[in-house]
């Protein structure tokens, strides 16, 4: 049993590739922190057919492809567990019991069922959508997690994650650790390259957005088609340049200098420049990346194994956090034999 605190987090598989708002704003920082944390990190399949569930074939590609980015990105299955959430039967078993916890009108304020039911109409949309977050909460409690890395748009997520936990352990005893929110230090909020008043996402056009497998020429392309502004000046100001700002934020994490340093490289040199320079330090990581990624995805049965064995480390945790819960609620224990 590690001394190191424990912390979890999870990735949905959805399209065919990690965009860079998934690295630098996250994956990034689960590479860094394998060393200084017990760490789980899960390939959430469940929540990925929480809204117009893809294809079964598509699914387990998916699947497949973002474990295998992930491990291209640096995470090592001897330094993180990392495991596909399906292979662990406790978290939809958890996440039942904390559903029964949760107040109809407590899990209909939740931000994202308010924004997407709105859209859609809540007559069209899934039970699962409802109680998409008491699934998260259970993805995290299975783990006795202490720290959660989260950005803002998490927060409300993890503050009912908190509430289940504290809730479970005054109505049956000292059970769940009650998690903490985990802000990694330089984590980048990337903005989309058309739209910089909006985070880079897969939901959004394929025009604002940079995948980690896209060609060197399509990355080149998206670059320096990324809006800006027109008074020329190369200063990091996020509220009145936030196209120009996203570009030093994205430069500035690749070559792994300080936003002060790269807006002095840049200074009375223009846009295009920093675009032409921004381009090299993305494809310079992207196309290792890429090949590595393609490389696990030649070998499907080794990275199976490597899955299996993340799932076999994540169920001797999860198992003895659900037998304990069981136990407490009061379910009868199964007699084998």
């Amino acid at each position: 049993m590690s001394n190191q605190p424990r912390v979890l987090s999870g990735i949905q598989p959805t399209g065919e590739s990690m965009q860079l708002g998934n690295y630098l704003g996250a994956v990034r920082n689960w590479v860094q922190m394998q060393d200084g944390f017990d760490a789980y990190y899960c390939v959430v399949d469940l929540h990925a057919i929480t809204l117009d569930p893809p294809e079964p074939a598509a699914l387990r590609q998916r699947t497949r492809i973002v474990a295998a980015q992930l491990l291209a990105a640096g995470l090592d299955p001897d330094r993180c567990a990392l495991f596909v959430q399906s292979h662990v039967p406790e978290h939809p078993q958890l996440s039942w019991v904390l559903e029964c916890l949760t107040g109809f009108g407590e899990a209909s304020r939740m931000t994202q069922f308010k924004d997407k039911s709105a859209k859609a109409g809540v007559d069209r949309q899934g039970v699962g959508l409802f109680t998409y977050p008491i699934l998260q909460a259970a993805d995290i409690l299975l783990y006795q997690a202490d720290q959660v890395p989260i950005g803002e748009d998490q927060r409300q997520h993890l503050e009912l994650t908190r509430n289940l936990a504290q809730r479970f352990n005054a109505r049956y005893g000292q059970t769940f650790v009650v998690p903490e929110a985990y802000i990694p230090k330089g984590a980048a909020k990337i903005l989309d390259l058309q739209d910089p008043t909006a985070k880079m996402s897969k939901s959004r056009p394929e025009a604002g957005t940079v995948y980690l497998s896209d060609e060197p020429a399509v990355i080149t392309k998206k670059v320096r088609r990324a809006v800006t502004d027109t008074d020329g000046e190369i200063r990091y100001d996020p509220e009145r340049k936030p196209g120009l700002s996203n570009l030093l934020a994205i430069h500035a994490a690749f070559t792994d200098a300080g936003i002060d340093s790269v807006e002095k490289e840049f200074s009375g040199q223009g846009y295009g420049a920093l675009k032409n320079a921004v381009a090299e330090s993305v494809i310079a990581f992207a196309q290792p990346f890429a090949a590595r990624s393609r490389e696990l995805l030649d070998d499907p049965a080794e990275l199976d194994r490597i899955l299996a064995k993340g799932a076999e480390r994540a169920r001797a945790l999860a198992s003895v956090t659900m037998a304990d819960a069981y136990a407490k609620v009061g379910f009868l224990p199964a007699v084998v034999g």
